[in-house]
């Protein structure tokens, strides 16, 4: 249990890190660039993410595991934001513009469930032994406005704030994933 809630708070530092770079890097592709690093480091150091577990639920059926992790990372992600909140009034000023952009609808869970797919696509070509998925699928997301809930709770952390969009965003996560996961064909025993 200690090895699985330490390697989900590690994940959620690594969020954290590029999440806090979307907000200060003035450069949108730049910074979106960077945001990889997160993704590649938990992909590499089996790090524990709840987006990039999340596709994989209906193969090794660790529900519990699962909800530790997204816990782990909601905690840990709005903690870090809260501090990261404390580093600059610019940052607060962006957080704040994001979540207030946030609405509850069908806009928002669909580009929530496209994350998903991302994501999934993502961390399954990792394992496939390729990171273009993270290098191509993760600037992807941020730049076309999908929804991501670890990296939004982080958000919400530096402004300060709470938006409910965010149950929106987990269950888009995850059904966006889980979508992606029924159209590839899995290894037969």
């Amino acid at each position: 249990m200690n090895t699985l809630i330490r390697k989900s708070l590690g994940a959620a530092i690594l969020i954290s890190l590029g999440s806090y770079g979307i907000l200060v890097v003035e450069n949108p592709y730049v910074s979106a660039m960077l945001f990889t690093l997160g993704l590649l480091t938990i992909c590499k150091l089996k790090l524990n993410l709840f987006t990039g577990k999340c596709g994989f639920i209906l193969e090794n059926h660790k529900w519990k595991d699962l909800f530790i992790i997204l816990l782990c990372n909601l905690i840990g992600g709005y903690a870090l934001g809260y501090v990261y909140g404390f580093m600059s009034e610019d940052a607060v000023g962006a957080a704040l513009l994001k979540v207030q952009s946030w609405e509850i609808s069908g806009g928002y869970f669909i580009r929530a469930m496209l994350c998903g797919v991302i994501m999934f696509i993502a961390v399954k070509l990792y394992n496939e032994g390729t990171s273009l998925g993270i290098f191509i699928g993760i600037p992807m997301f941020i730049l076309c406005g999908f929804q991501h809930c670890i990296a939004n709770v982080i958000y919400m952390g530096v402004a300060k704030t709470f938006h409910p969009a965010l149950f929106i965003a987990i269950i888009g996560n995850l059904l966006g994933s889980l979508f992606m996961w029924y159209f590839i064909p899995q290894k037969e025993s």
